[in-house]
């Protein structure tokens, strides 16, 4: 169920359409962590961060951190702390 309707939820098939670093970044906004930190933990470029958010942005029709955020808890995505 959650707080919004289905309708307005991204769908498996949209979970398979994110690619894996797609999907690591999402989870790793979703946990707190900043693009920077983000970069360094991945071994990538703060602008190549940036450049999958704007894609997942396209993907989401949103964003922010919270539709990021939604969009893992929702698809049951995992979510390391830390």
């Amino acid at each position: 169920c959650g707080l919004y309707p289905s309708t307005t939820l991204p769908g498996a098939k949209l979970v398979a359409a994110l690619t894996l670093r797609e999907r690591q970044v999402a989870v790793s906004v979703a946990a707190g962590r900043s693009s920077k930190q983000i970069a360094g933990a991945l071994g990538i470029s703060l602008r190549t961060v940036n450049t999958y958010r704007q894609s997942l942005a396209r993907k989401l029709d949103g964003s922010s951190a919270a539709v990021l955020t939604r969009y893992v808890i929702e698809s049951g995505l995992e979510v390391a702390s830390g």
